[in-house]
Formats: structure tokens, sequence, C-alpha cells
């Protein structure tokens, strides 16, 4: 079995205290779970596989080419999903116009201001990628911070669907991924973080964030593993929404 992608950031100090400590014990699945997709736009993917530093010239948020392999495999996760009659929340970002609701975003940014840069393009940055665009079943939910839980109804409607777990993918890994994560820890619901569907625009980042969730708030697991569980599960389990997902028209931020 290969390493976790985290111990080449680790020193043998720290490999030793996670293990003394008993941190990282494996948490387990639940039994009514749903697939959340966080904020995979174009903002964070940008518009094609091109690697990042020629990517964030125009969309500044972007995770560059790393993102894409990571769409490759949260597709198959929802395809199973929608197979199974799994839940799928997509979320991603809304902002006014003049982006005055960007708030404290712009604080840390010198480029907060900035749309992105795409010539003879239509493409909104908050537009989930048309590679796994949301199915008249799945839920999209518009947050303007990290977590897809602050200011949203994302437990509302996990409680109306009955869930008592999350398997979270998406982006970023150190934003707004761990964000979710830990809202979803603190309402006490089981955590399963598919590490192929996760990605950042750091590389480092990426590693010692899964490690830190891995550690203290969900396990981290292979897509291959989330696709087994999922096959195992009861079909038509819940009843999904059968409108149609609602589609965004305004400028990306965030």
């Amino acid at each position: 079995m290969s390493e976790p992608i985290w111990n080449q950031f680790l020193t043998e100090r720290d490999k030793a205290v996670f293990e003394a400590s008993g941190y990282g014990t494996r948490g387990g699945f639940g039994k009514r779970p749903a697939l959340l997709v966080i904020d995979v736009n174009y903002a964070f993917c940008g518009d094609k596989p091109e690697p990042i530093l020629e990517s964030i010239k125009r969309w500044r948020n972007s995770c560059g080419e790393e993102s894409w392999p990571a769409v490759a495999s949260i597709k198959s996760l929802i395809d199973k999903a929608h197979g199974k009659g799994i839940p799928v929340i997509y979320t991603t970002g809304v902002r006014r116009e003049d982006n005055w609701d960007s708030g404290s975003w712009s604080w840390k940014n010198k480029r907060s201001s900035e749309r992105p840069q795409v010539p003879m393009s239509n493409l909104d940055g908050n537009q989930i990628v048309d590679e796994i665009a949301p199915a008249p079943q799945d839920i999209v939910i518009y947050k303007q911070k990290p977590s897809g839980f602050f200011g949203t109804n994302m437990a509302s409607y996990l409680t109306l669907l009955g869930c008592d777990s999350v398997i979270v993918t998406g982006t970023t890994t150190s934003g707004c991924v761990r964000a979710t994560v830990l809202d979803a820890f603190s309402l006490n619901y089981r955590i399963a973080v598919a590490e192929e569907g996760c990605f950042d625009r750091s590389q480092a980042s990426h590693a010692i964030n899964l490690c830190d969730m891995n550690a203290k708030y969900a396990d981290v697991v292979k897509t291959a593993e989330v696709l087994s569980f999922f096959e195992i599960l009861p079909s038509d389990m819940y009843d999904l929404p059968k409108g149609t997902a609602p589609r965004l028209a305004t400028a990306a931020n965030g």
C-alpha cells in the first residue's frame, strides 16, 4: 500500500506524535450519505487544462491543470451516486455585479476586484464545469464564504434527505473543502474525503490539509473505496428533487 500523500511533508517527530496521540483512527462511513461537490467551477478550474501559472493570469483563483484529473474522479462518483439514487449537492459562489458583498475576501488578495480575463468567452466563473454539470435531481447551493454550511440551507437539506454522513470532494482542499468538513464535523456528520476528488493551488497545502482532516475530522479515502461503498448501498433510499437545477448568471469572486 502506498504511503499517504502527506508523509513527504511530515518529520519523523510528526509521524511519532500522530501515532502516540491516537489521532487518525478510522471513523467509518455512515448509512445514508450525500455526495458534496464543493466549488468545482471555472473560477477554480480555469476553462481548460493548462499549467497553473498560465491559468491564473486569466483566472486568478485557478488551481491549474491538477483540477482536471480531480474533475474526472468526481465525475465517477457523481455517476455512481446518480445510479444508486444518492443525493449530489453542489456548492458554488455568488456575488453582486458591483462586488460589494465580497466583504472579507477582498482583504487578503490584491486581485480581488478583477473579473476573469477570458477573451471571447461568456463563461461565468461561478458556473460549475460542464463535465460535471448538475442533473435535474441534484441540489445546487450558492454561498459567499468558504464553508458550504455557512449562511446556506445545507444542513436543512441534509436533514430533509435524512442523511447521516457526507462524502466531500472539490476545491480548495485547504479552504472551502476544509471549512465544509469542519462544519460537518461540528454538526456530528460522519465524513469521508475522496482524496483524488480534491485539489488545491498549493501542493503543500493540499497534502497537509488532507493530513490534518484525516487526523481529526474525517476519513481521507481513495475514490475507489467510495465507489465500492456506494455500490453496496440500497438503491433509491432518498426522496430526491425532480425539478431543474438552477443556473447561475452572476460574476465570480473568492
